[in-house]
């Protein structure tokens, strides 16, 4: 595994990766984020926003959306690994834990195979919560080959 930063472009170019890189993000779960979260998304079910019927549940309290922590790999594919230009082509996700109001999310993203014909990448893609895994999956996804000139 080698740690990367965002490179200094915003991006990295299909030329640039390597398997074995890789990025981590830890993002803040907060009730902002998951009212925001609904509102985007449409999806207000009562487990994510109403915590006397969340209590009730299985989970015994609210839990932040499947797909609000999904989308913290977005925030890594399209910011840090590969960066500005990568576009997602498929994604599968594992739920595994619950995630509440006041996690970190750790969220930890790795080139595994890198096609130069097709200009793809195949990312894996993990989440994690106090060391344990709350999420994983694989993504594909297309990166841009070279760089636009600077324009003058």
């Amino acid at each position: 595994m080698e740690l990367v930063t965002a490179h200094p472009s915003g991006g990295y170019i299909l030329e640039e990766l390597r398997v074995g890189m890789t990025a981590e993000k830890i993002i803040h779960v907060t009730e902002q984020r998951i009212q925001l979260f609904a509102e985007a998304s449409d999806d207000f079910n009562p487990v994510h926003l109403d915590e006397a019927y969340a209590a009730k549940t299985a989970y015994r309290g609210r839990i932040a959306h499947g797909l609000l922590s999904a989308s913290f790999g977005s925030a890594v594919v399209g910011t840090i690994l590969p960066g500005a230009g990568a576009i997602y082509l498929s994604q599968t996700l594992g739920f595994h834990l619950p995630v509440r109001i006041g996690d970190d999310v750790v969220v930890r993203i790795s080139v595994v195979s890198v096609d130069p014909d097709s200009a793809r990448v195949e990312l894996a893609c993990e989440g994690f919560v106090d060391g344990k895994l709350i999420m994983d999956g694989m993504a594909l996804v297309r990166v841009p080959r070279r760089r636009r000139p600077a324009r003058d």
